[in-house]
């Protein structure tokens, strides 16, 4: 068996590397692994491992928030019926409670709308409106969305309902700070807030800071929750928001958060990020993927605990209907993908099927990307309109190939990596061949090979239990701060590898000189092939075993190249 993934190794930055280590009192090798996150300099350096709440950006940086806060507070004074528009999913549901619970602190009681995932789709729509008008409310709060929502935001102003748009989503176009009442969005030009990463919850939560004028660390258990489910980068702010944060989750006060980290079995364990993207998250999202999101946000606002238990225990078992709902969908997609898709031709998958659930689109998408190492797009027919959700790779900006193939769709969002969008049936294949035209312009053949971007080339003497501690002022991990990943050459195998439970191959390997314990989850399958070669390359983390009480160095192996 043979890696087909590019290795990807850093360039050494000597003089930096020197500077770090020598500064802050840190090793080489961590110093370059700064240095591969970005960081330039000591004051980076030293402000990236000691991320603090002292490191959250005042939310006036924000050039429409003194405009915001004012409305809404000459809203509360007056009296005036407030409306918050979220969205069903985790950044969304996790926005709109954080902002009902703010707003009920200067006295302002709110109703709320969370669009139906199937019914409505993303974003503000008639029915909305309509809500809107027979509710008399004068002032309506976009939370996760509303930066493409031209033609809503400007018929709710034609009724004398004041619009703020809070939200994270690339613009379309940069018509809605036109005609919005006020706008906080950190990726609009007229924004200049000096960190455009936030999630949406992010967003919120800045103006529920501005509008409470504390800090509201209290709150940080949610926004870290939204800002990992909704897959930004955990940098700069929110980097200081997901450290915080998931301290918070593990010690939350909240019934619902406490109801949930119990179904999902996870109670008393290190709340990480993971645990957030692949346990927390899909729980909360399939009670909109399943019913309704209203579920999802009563979970997250129950101030009771039996409430909070049985609500809980409701998205458990939407979530085990998701799974197989999921399930049957990749199976008949990739039977489409076997029959329709042409690898030679089609650097993206575009495939179609009718009443596909459409709760589960992105999931699928997100999968289909990860296996064949292609944009996806995943299209479910409901009659002449149908609705498709995408994921996209390292290197391919899919927002901006939906904007070049916009005559094509009837509407669309998103961002670089995820997109939602609506199309009608008849154009489908006039789609699926104009953003492969745009791919094979845009794609080289090797941005369609997974990566590994190693940190930097070593040798099993440069490890030892001391560094690899050092590696926890890295945390948290996940997109934009991935956990260092190492190389090692010419390894040869010591012993009889093991093949344990689920595919896991336990190995020693040696260098000549150190010999060291490795695990490989889902690598059984190399098992002969590294007892046979002469020698190998090992791509690993680095982790501390401590087995029996006995602390020692384990390479967890994520590849193995031959020669």
């Amino acid at each position: 068996m043979r890696s087909h993934k590019i290795l990807k190794i850093a360039s050494p930055d000597t003089h930096l590397q020197n500077t770090l280590s020598r500064e802050l009192g840190i090793s080489k090798i961590l110093s370059q692994i700064l240095i591969n996150r970005g960081i330039k300099n000591v004051e980076e350096a030293e402000k990236f491992l000691n991320a603090s709440p002292d490191h959250l950006l005042d939310p006036y940086l924000f050039s429409d928030m003194q405009n915001v806060v004012n409305l809404i507070k000459r809203a509360a004074k007056n009296k005036k019926r407030v409306m918050i528009f979220g969205d069903y999913d985790v950044d969304g549901l996790t926005a709109l409670a954080l902002l009902k619970e703010a707003l009920s602190k200067i006295g302002l009681e709110t109703t709320h709308y969370i669009p139906h995932r199937i019914k409505e789709g993303y974003g503000l729509n008639k029915d909305a409106i309509h809500f809107a008008r027979q509710k008399g409310v004068a002032l309506l709060i976009t939370v996760d969305c509303g930066t493409n929502n031209n033609e809503e935001i400007q018929e709710l102003r034609r009724h004398n309902i004041d619009v703020i748009v809070t939200d994270h989503h690339e613009p379309v176009n940069h018509d809605v700070a036109l005609c919005a009442s006020a706008i906080i969005n950190p990726k609009i030009k007229e924004s200049r807030y000096k960190y455009r990463d936030l999630a949406g919850v992010g967003v919120a939560y800045k103006l529920c800071q501005a509008i409470t004028g504390k800090k509201l660390l209290e709150d940080l258990d949610l926004v870290a929750l939204g800002t990992i489910a909704d897959v930004v980068p955990l940098t700069g702010e929110n980097r200081v928001i997901v450290k915080e944060g998931l301290i918070k989750l593990a010690h939350t006060k909240r019934p619902g958060l406490k109801a949930l980290i119990e179904t999902s079995r996870i109670k008393g364990k290190k709340i990480t990020p993971s645990f957030v993207s692949f346990i927390l998250g899909p729980r909360i999202n399939a009670s909109g993927r399943m019913d309704t999101a209203e579920i999802a946000l009563n979970l997250l606002m129950s101030e009771s605990d039996d409430e909070a238990g049985k609500l809980a225990r409701t998205i458990e078992m939407f979530n085990r209907q998701r799974q197989k709902i999921e399930d049957k969908i990749l199976e008949e997609a990739h039977d489409l993908i076997d029959r329709e898709i042409n690898f030679k031709e089609h650097k993206i998958i575009v495939i179609a099927k009718e009443n596909w659930h459409q709760g589960v689109l992105g999931i699928v998408a997100s999968k289909l990307a990860d296996k064949f190492y292609r944009p996806t797009i995943v299209i479910s027919k409901m009659g002449t309109l149908c609705k498709g959700s995408g994921r996209s790779i390292k290197n391919f900006h899919l927002f901006q190939a939906l904007l070049e193939c916009k005559d094509f769709l009837k509407t669309f969002g998103g961002h670089s990596h995820a997109v939602g969008l609506i199309i009608t049936s008849d154009n489908i294949e006039a789609f699926r061949n104009k953003i492969n035209r745009l791919a094979k312009e845009k794609l080289l053949l090797e941005d369609l090979l997974p990566s590994l971007d190693i940190d930097t080339e070593l040798s099993l003497s440069d490890l030892n239990q001391e560094i690899i501690t050092e590696f926890e002022g890295l945390e948290p991990f996940g997109t934009g701060n991935p956990e260092p990943l190492f190389y090692t050459r010419n390894l040869k195998v010591r012993g009889e590898p093991q093949v344990l439970g689920r595919e896991t191959l336990k190995f020693w390997v040696t260098d000549g000189r150190i010999t060291s314990a490795a695990i490989g989850f889902g690598m059984a399958s190399f098992k002969d092939s590294i007892t046979c070669a002469d020698s190998f390359d090992l791509v690993y983390t680095p982790r501390i075993d401590d087995w029996q009480g006995r602390e020692s160095v384990l390479l967890e192996g994520k590849d193995i190249f031959f020669r």
